[in-house]
């Protein structure tokens, strides 16, 4: 019988979800709205009812999770700021005790990173970090060939640096957080809290509930306030990571998600931000590149591989 794996990315936005060979070929992937569960165990129903729908339950040799605040050593997602189910809550345990199977819980970004590591971009870097620009925005760290956990099981909350002095209020209760700027969500934010003195000419004040594919659409038709939003997001991210530079000196930042899908013009913007604030000692040295498994899913396949890693199959 063949050896899959479930690999699991919960979002702020959405839960997608997969089934992995040890290849890493993603047997079949799906997504739901995350919202559509008001509880963790309404997901656990809905996932081992769909797998049992399509005679999978019996391939599945353990379960993968990335999350926000996903603890890896506790297997408990923790006070997720971007997600409905509040406090500390035992998804590793639940998961165990439906489907019976080893489970594994981690943050999203760390899922992205190994996935990159296993099947993407970073198959040849011993020190990078991924960054997720979604809902949120997650950092996963790579040093010296190993996944940085911390004391804690939960290294990696980059976004949640205070890059303006009170600044933008942010979901975990402080301001001015890194991704408060920069993920989907403060993209939209720039729209209205922007200070620019173009900003009434831009059409994206026709569009109802404006989005960041928006944003982005509209730059390249030659939206100049969009322009001016995108410049602004590349600024604060690629200055960011100047000062992430100093701490881990990687290889290379690959970044993940609906922002860095805009392609490598955004990419390049970064890039050009980080030069102009990094330190001399790391000026080009570091490089900048987004995900090569947009088309696939990189968290799904992060998850995979460490259930395949963890059972010497991979």
């Amino acid at each position: 019988m063949i050896q899959l794996a479930l690999g699991i990315d919960i979002g702020g936005t959405n839960t997608a979800f997969g089934l992995v060979d040890h290849y890493g070929t993603i047997i079949f992937e799906e997504s739901q709205p995350t919202k559509n569960f008001s509880t963790p165990e309404d997901l656990i129903t809905f996932l081992y009812n769909h797998i049992e729908i399509k005679k999978n339950l019996n391939s599945i040799i353990g379960i993968g999770i990335g999350a926000p605040n996903g603890n890896h050593f506790t297997g408990t997602i923790e006070y997720a700021p971007n997600l409905e189910w509040k406090g500390i809550i035992p998804l590793q345990s639940l998961f165990e005790k439906k489907f019976n199977k080893p489970t594994q819980l981690t943050n999203d970004a760390n899922a992205a990173a190994v996935g990159e590591k296993m099947f993407g971009a970073a198959k040849t870097f011993k020190n990078f970090v991924t960054v997720t620009l979604g809902t949120g925005l997650g950092s996963g760290i790579y040093i010296d060939n190993q996944l940085v956990y911390g004391a804690h099981g939960i290294a990696g909350e980059y976004g949640h640096i205070r890059v303006i002095p009170h600044g933008r209020q942010c979901k975990c209760g402080r301001l001015g957080c890194l991704e408060t700027y920069v993920s989907a969500t403060g993209v939209v934010r720039s729209i209205k809290e922007l200070k620019s003195t173009i900003s009434h000419n831009s059409e994206i004040h026709t569009i109802v509930n404006p989005s960041a594919k928006d944003v982005f659409q509209l730059a390249e038709k030659g939206d100049a306030f969009c322009k001016e939003i995108i410049d602004y997001t590349a600024e604060t991210l690629g200055s960011s990571l100047a000062d992430f530079a100093a701490f881990s000196d990687p290889e290379a930042f690959i970044l993940f998600g609906g922002i860095a899908q805009s392609g490598s013009l955004f990419a390049n913007k970064v890039k050009e931000a980080m030069e102009k604030n990094i330190l001399n000692i790391y000026k080009d040295k570091i490089t900048i590149t987004t995900s090569t498994l947009h088309d696939q899913n990189a968290a799904i396949l992060g998850n995979a591989a460490t259930i395949f890693l963890n059972t010497n199959t991979l």
